[in-house]
């Protein structure tokens, strides 16, 4: 996978397995003498998709090397981190998202997270409020909120198929050609945003050995549930970005989730010309956002 420049790679293993994550630690970020002082930290969750992994976040969590120790895992099954032999389910996502807090973190953290796993991560800070100082998350959406069911798709019922699931994986997903077109038509809005390196860092993780089991598990829609019945119990500090052109999930899907606890969530942030991933496709706007969040729900 494709890094920028400057960042250091560590693990910790957790209950699924190894889980690599990437912190900007090198020069230009640290002198190679320089003591990290004890500032705050930063994580930087990405989303699921075939190739998804950390890069998803790598032309946002640079920016914030000077004033956080920002941390952006391989998600298990993603990645450069190890990929289980196994059909996963939202438990497992939970349960190693708050094993990767506990490990890395001594107070509570804010959060970024994006898409399904921004999601999930609503169900860990549920779980575990003592882990989680704010949230700051794009398109968190479940794919089954509100009743609505992903798993009776045509495509998700195909992808049931044993066999043919991992054919489809590796002739149609893991390719050039059908990453290019993931992106181009599902997870961004303008196709001229997309350059080469995107399309090469999604293809590298595509390929890394067992990857096809959680992008299975996420097309066939293992790993949806309805955040709607969820909602009302999140207490941490919240502010949601939602790109306008999101081709899973429409803003409306959105403004529901978040009229469901106004106390929770303080901003609800719709973005014009965007999709699932303001982050790769407007980073610089993102980044903004993200700064202005923090501050805000610091308060």
């Amino acid at each position: 996978m494709l890094e920028p420049i400057g960042v250091e790679r560590n693990s910790i293993v957790t209950s699924l397995g190894t889980m690599v994550y990437y912190t900007p630690s090198l020069p230009p970020w640290r002198e190679k003498d320089e003591i990290e002082s004890d500032i705050p930290t930063l994580i930087f969750l990405h989303g699921f998709g075939g190739g998804s992994s950390a890069y998803e976040w790598s032309k946002v969590y640079p920016a914030f090397a000077s004033d956080y120790r920002v941390l952006a895992p391989d998600l298990i099954g993603w990645g450069r981190s190890e990929h289980p032999d196994r059909n996963y389910r939202p438990e497992d996502y939970i349960d190693t998202i708050i094993e990767f807090i506990e490990k890395t973190c001594d107070r509570p953290t804010p959060v970024i997270a994006s898409s399904l796993t921004a999601a999930l991560t609503i169900r860990c800070a549920i779980a575990r409020p003592d882990l989680f100082k704010s949230l700051i998350l794009t398109t968190p959406a479940g794919l089954s909120d509100f009743g609505e069911d992903y798993t009776r798709s045509i495509f998700a019922q195909i992808i049931k198929v044993p066999i043919l699931d991992k054919f489809i994986y590796s002739s149609g997903v893991a390719t050039e050609g059908g990453i290019s077109n993931f992106l181009q038509n599902r997870q961004f809005a303008r196709p001229e945003r997309i350059y080469p390196e995107i399309t090469e860092a999604y293809l590298q993780s595509s390929r890394q050995p067992n990857a096809e089991y959680a992008a299975l598990s996420f097309v066939r829609g293992d790993l949806c549930f309805d955040l709607s019945t969820y909602m009302t119990q999140l207490s941490t500090p919240t502010a949601i970005i939602w790109g306008q052109k999101s081709q899973f999930t429409a803003p409306e899907i959105g403004r529901r989730l978040a009229a469901l606890n106004p106390e929770a969530v303080k901003v609800f942030l719709e973005i014009e010309d965007v999709g699932l991933t303001p982050q790769l496709e407007l980073p610089g706007v993102t980044i903004g956002l993200i700064r202005k969040y923090l501050k805000l729900l610091d308060q």
